[in-house]
């Protein structure tokens, strides 16, 4: 229940992944890369754990696809 996250978080990481910002897995470099902009500190913080995890499941996507496309 606590992986929930609101539509103006996922909405926003979206938009900031769509302007061509690479985020890593990492949520400290998320953080630091969100740095002073954001309106609050919390909003900061969910943001960059939405986008630390975002990413990890992105690459392990990408993992799964060439290990299938290896198999054929």
């Amino acid at each position: 229940m606590g992986k929930i996250k609101s539509k103006q978080v996922k909405r926003a990481s979206e938009d900031l992944m769509k302007a061509g910002i690479d985020f890593s897995e990492d949520f400290d470099k998320n953080k630091n890369i969100l740095g002073r902009e954001m309106p609050s500190k919390r909003m900061r913080n969910k943001m960059a754990g939405y986008l630390a995890r975002f990413s990890r499941q992105k690459k392990k996507e990408a993992e799964k696809l060439k290990l299938e496309s290896l198999k054929k």
